[in-house]
């Protein structure tokens, strides 16, 4: 059976960067712009030309470099927006000009103080302008889904007259129920005239989290487009988030006969740029992507992945560019993770050795919520022997205005040298990592890092989280202390340890006092 396939139209740029704190640098607009085509959306929304000379900026270079995905043009249905919209995509290669109006009473009563009659025929007077110079004409009834459907049908039945293409039904306020918005779609390409020659399209929000499901009922009732954002991020709770309903329609791609030309192994990459240059965290539930999303603490949980990883899992975070790292331990998890965990470094511990150290980390994990790998293997007694490089002090000088300064004494476990290192940085853990760097056998990059409070009191416990890499490979690993860069510190060094392992061949021979 030929599937249909769903388009993604990705709004990240404009409807997303309208979240409060969300506000993008024209250069910053133009790097995710250029990540959006690597994903293999089918449509960027850049921007609101007529907001901003930046935005207009943006659009318009975006427009003339990304020749190969279609640029679309965002406008209020007023001529002056249309034309600052198609002067910004006129290099474009491939383009639309999306335009939009109010169409509830709610809306027109109370925000625009206009006559559905008044409307209709602003609507239909800029559809038929804009379609002077642009072929793809995008029109928006702006919250759809509580507009009577009666005018609904004659506001879609003017601007598909005037030569509009796409017609799309917001749910603006994300009020709609899944079976409701579903319908609107079935009934509007039923009975609005002219309807069977355009193509539809579903804006949804998420202020009730049913932004996904709603865009799966409207995808189900003939949507051709889906109109998203990375991570979900937009006005208010959000928008229709592109990782979760292209993962809804991948899992279930064969049961609804749809398919989407999205790059999967481009996803995580996309959210975690979306969520650094937007300076927004990605919750830790957040579907998908979100660091708990593949992660297990449950003992019960982890016994099963170990045996088979679809007992708990229906996506395989590798097709997604997400590093494995799928048990987490904490009070919560067996003796199974244990043994797992400890033989990843080697360690083959016998009944009675799994028993005393199951006993002792229960201690631990009941203490501090999470008990990281470095911990763990101090329990066991093993951690020299796993562990190649160990940090016995540091030292960090801050200062209001210069650079900081770190110091810090490593030891090499294999030869049993301890070399100190300094290093300096704009920041604290940039002078850590600039100087612990220096002790490694091989260049390993610091590519991310999260930082986490556990707990609420002045003695809070922080967590480091650190991803490095070492050629084509990532290493994560984390740290736990009151300081935040001591945890900060024990992080990298055990990520970088980690790379170590991973290529021992090409680093044993390596000494530490060079």
């Amino acid at each position: 059976m030929t599937k249909r396939q769903i388009k993604i139209f990705d709004t990240t740029l404009r409807d997303g960067e309208q979240a409060p704190g969300g506000s993008l640098y024209p250069e910053e607009k133009i790097r995710l712009a250029r990540q959006l085509v690597k994903l293999g959306v089918d449509t960027i929304e850049p921007g609101f030309p007529i907001s901003s000379p930046g935005d207009f900026a943006a659009v318009q270079q975006i427009s003339r470099e990304l020749q190969g995905v279609e640029i679309c043009g965002f406008a209020r249905a007023v001529q002056i927006d249309i034309d600052a919209a198609l002067k910004a995509t006129e290099d474009a290669a491939l383009r639309r000009i999306h335009m939009f109006i109010s169409s509830s009473d709610i809306h027109l009563n109370f925000q625009l103080r206009k006559t559905r009659e008044q409307v209709k025929e602003e609507a239909r007077t800029m559809v038929a302008y804009a379609k002077q110079f642009c072929e793809r004409i995008e029109f928006t009834a702006m919250d759809s889904s509580r507009t009577g459907r009666e005018y609904l049908y004659e506001l879609i039945e003017a601007v598909i007259a005037e030569g509009a293409t796409i017609i799309n039904l917001p749910d603006t306020v994300g009020y709609a129920l899944p079976e409701d918005y579903g319908q609107m779609f079935a009934d509007v390409r039923r009975h609005a005239r002219g309807a069977q020659d355009a193509e539809f399209s579903a804006h949804c929000h998420n202020d009730l989290g049913l932004a996904v499901a709603n865009s799966m009922a409207a995808i189900k009732n003939g949507a051709t487009y889906v109109e998203v954002s990375v991570n979900g991020i937009g006005e208010r709770a959000g928008n229709c988030s592109l990782e979760e309903i292209v993962m809804a329609v991948e899992t279930h791609s064969e049961a609804l006969g749809v398919t989407t030309g999205i790059n999967l192994s481009e996803i995580y990459n996309t959210s975690c740029m979306v969520s650094r240059v937007m300076n927004m965290p990605i919750a830790f539930n957040k579907p998908v992507v979100g660091r708990n999303a593949f992660q297990h603490e449950s003992g019960i949980h982890q016994d099963g992945l170990l045996k088979n990883r679809n007992t708990y899992e229906i996506m395989e975070p590798e097709k997604l560019g997400i590093p494995r790292s799928m048990i987490i331990l904490g009070k919560h998890s067996g003796r199974h993770a244990l043994k797992h965990r400890a033989g990843q470094y080697g360690i083959d511990l016998d009944a009675a050795a799994l028993e005393d150290v199951y006993s002792r980390f229960k201690n631990l994990a009941d203490e501090q919520k999470h008990v990281t790998d470095d911990e763990l293997l101090g329990l066991i007694g093993d951690q020299t022997a796993a562990e190649r490089f160990s940090l016995v002090h540091l030292q960090v000088v801050s200062s209001s205005d210069r650079s900081r300064v770190a110091s810090a004494t490593i030891r090499d476990n294999e030869s049993g040298g301890e070399a100190t290192w300094s290093g300096t940085g704009d920041g604290p853990i940039e002078a850590i990592v600039n100087c612990i760097r220096q002790a490694l056998p091989m260049e390993v990059t610091f590519t991310d890092l999260e930082l986490h409070s556990l707990s609420a009191s002045e003695k809070a416990t922080g967590e480091a989280a650190v991803t490095v890499s070492c050629g084509s490979q990532t290493y994560k690993s984390s740290g736990l202390d009151e300081d935040i860069l001591f945890a900060a510190a024990k992080a990298f060094l055990s990520a970088c340890n980690q790379a170590v392992r991973a290529n021992a061949d090409a680093s044993r021979d390596v000494p530490l006092m060079a």
